[in-house]
């Protein structure tokens, strides 16, 4: 009797067989029923007050757990419930997993799909928010986050038989690349490269020559540049590859010459497009997002929410509601542009000489977009190094990520001759002192010398524990990296101290920084959106209410343990998240902590 009761008011996706729930307590299998719960295994892990939707991985390795569930022999019998508790983040995940499982594998359209999970008691659903300090003034539902994933699916964005669950996990870590495909083959977003590769507090910094070998051998050809100048974007056009710079300030919104140009640049490239940023968040998801709403006719909600899954983390602030205002004359120009590619089909079937020459002739017409050089956009909007913007508190935060818990990816760290004689000198030590690879999977380093006799006569003590420590997380951080490409290839700089924002976790408050001259004048709310009523995912903001921040898992930063923890060499990998590849254990939607920290409006 107790059984039937808990399931009066769960939302039914297949009759007699799978169920979705929310309860007040932890209940037991029985012969009838089965329970199982994901709200500790999949995590999302928050940049401020964000707490969803989970990434692309967790929704694939989600998929395939519940399709094991019902093709197992042992519960052909049983009725299969998913519950879930009433925190209602995780509620909201867990619903949109369920959710995206029955577009995906039951074909129900998001409407029915949503019928479902607002049925019975499942009344409500918390919407997400986006990435910043700033109170929240758009709302992103369930609903929206089923449609952007139906429409990705509809266009073939996401494909479930050979996406590589493995490699998206892969890449998307700070060491590895930090980047992501949007539309595989077509849009690739990735963190701004740096001057040099290095490690700067903590966060691996890479250089356009890391990028390289995965680009070529991607197909990735174009480069667009939105932030100021960090390194020389003739390091990539000498190697190849065409690369654009289109400026705007950091949580700004686009111009619309700048709209323009970035479509034009996406339209006329044969090949993949990389667009960066400084974190290739908000700037970057915004500029991607105007191309999917004009070319496949994506709603602002689809498009940010399927970006988000993609990324997390991405379009933030004003950037929400300038996707909702630009969409109409985003679709009206996609229309134009499909009405003139059939117009030049036609016309190309008709006649093969005149009418093909003079389609090509229109073609050529010369519009401000296209007519503007490709010199950087910063002599009048240029960003300054005093300043601490957006994109250095997020890629800040990455910095203090932690690390990979069991069961998840390891990688093999192998410490070369070569790399081992740079990093000895850049800590200053003797150049006989190295660490055998052995040493760096236990606990207590071994030392070895490469010359018995030359380490005599070079120095008569042994390492300290403080060095052999700094050596092997330097060392660590070198092979880590070096399945991107060369990462460490170029020279090593010692870690320079820059920006970082304070850990203030004992404080009520924190800080707040002066607006930048630099930064636009303040932004209301636009849109039809409507901010939440439930205030509990509030963050204290300038201005706003003090209310506390989601709970999240808080574990102390140090060097050493961000990285130790991973072995195996990732090797092998087959096209842009192609493949199977399943593996257990708890899963991190971004191994990004929840910190304050000072913070700069837009």
């Amino acid at each position: 009797m107790e059984e039937e009761i808990d399931l009066i008011g769960a939302a039914g996706f297949i009759k007699d067989r799978l169920y979705f729930a929310t309860l007040r307590s932890k209940p037991k299998s029985t012969a009838n029923t089965h329970y199982f719960c994901t709200d500790d295994e999949f995590i999302y892990e928050n940049f401020y007050a964000d707490f969803g939707p989970l990434n692309l991985a967790i929704l694939y390795r989600y998929c395939c757990k519940l399709n094991k569930k019902l093709k197992s022999f042992t519960l052909t019998r049983k009725r299969i419930v998913h519950y879930t508790t009433f925190d209602q983040r995780k509620r909201a995940n867990a619903a949109v997993l369920i959710g995206c499982y029955a577009v995906i594998h039951l074909k129900k359209t998001p409407e029915e799909a949503y019928r479902a999970l607002t049925s019975g008691t499942n009344a409500f659903y918390l919407p997400f928010r986006d990435a910043s300090l700033v109170n929240c003034t758009y709302n992103l539902t369930v609903l929206d986050c089923l449609q952007g994933v139906c429409k990705a699916l509809q266009h073939n964005f996401f494909d479930f038989e050979t996406f590589d669950v493995d490699e998206y996990e892969h890449y998307e870590r700070v060491e590895n690349g930090d980047f992501n495909w949007i539309v595989p083959g077509k849009f690739l977003a990735f963190s701004g490269p740096h001057l040099k590769t290095k490690l700067e507090n903590g966060y691996p910094l890479h250089a356009p020559e890391a990028y390289f070998p995965y680009f070529r051998k991607h197909n990735v050809t174009t480069i667009v540049r939105l932030n100021k100048k960090v390194y020389d974007g003739k390091r990539f056009t000498d190697a190849g590859f065409h690369h654009h710079d289109l400026f705007f300030v950091d949580g700004s919104t686009p111009s619309d010459i700048i709209v323009q140009r970035f479509l034009h640049i996406c339209e006329s490239t044969k090949g993949a497009v990389a667009v960066h940023c400084k974190a290739g968040l908000g700037r970057t998801g915004t500029l991607i997002g105007c191309y999917l709403m004009k070319h496949y006719h994506f709603t602002a909600p689809e498009t940010i929410s399927w970006i988000r899954i993609c990324r997390p983390g991405s379009v933030i602030g004003p950037q929400q509601h300038f996707l909702e205002e630009k969409q109409g004359a985003l679709w009206a120009l996609g229309e134009q542009s499909s009405q003139k590619a059939t117009r030049d089909e036609r016309a190309d079937l008709v006649g093969r000489t005149e009418s093909r020459l003079i389609s090509c002739m229109d073609d050529l017409t010369l519009s401000p977009s296209h007519s503007m050089t490709d010199r950087p956009m910063e002599k009048d909007l240029r960003e300054t190094a005093a300043c601490v913007t957006q994109g250095d508190e997020l890629r800040a935060l990455k910095g203090r990520r932690t690390s990979r818990p069991p069961g998840a990816l390891r990688y093999e760290l192998a410490l070369g001759s070569a790399s081992g004689c740079i990093l000895r000198a850049g800590l200053g030590l003797p150049t006989c002192w190295t660490i055998s690879t052995a040493s760096l999977c236990t606990d207590s380093p071994s030392v070895c010398t490469d010359s018995p006799s030359e380490c005599r006569g070079a120095t008569g003590t042994s390492p300290s524990a403080e060095e052999l420590s700094t050596l092997s997380f330097i060392a660590a951080n070198s092979r880590l990296a070096s399945s991107l490409g060369d990462l460490y290839g170029s020279e090593m700089e010692e870690p320079t101290p820059t920006y970082s924002p304070p850990l203030s976790l004992s404080s009520p408050r924190s800080p707040v920084s002066p607006l930048s001259p630099l930064s636009p004048a303040p932004w209301s709310p636009r849109g039809p959106r409507v901010p939440p009523q439930d205030t509990s995912q509030y963050v204290n903001s300038p201005g706003g209410p003090t209310v506390k921040v989601p709970p999240g898992p808080q574990v102390p930063y140090t060097p050493q343990g961000a990285y130790s923890g991973l072995k195996g060499h990732y090797s092998n990998l087959k096209g842009p998240y192609s493949g199977l590849k399943a593996a257990s254990g708890r899963y991190l939607s971004r191994s990004i902590p929840s910190l304050r920290s000072q913070y700069v409006e837009y």
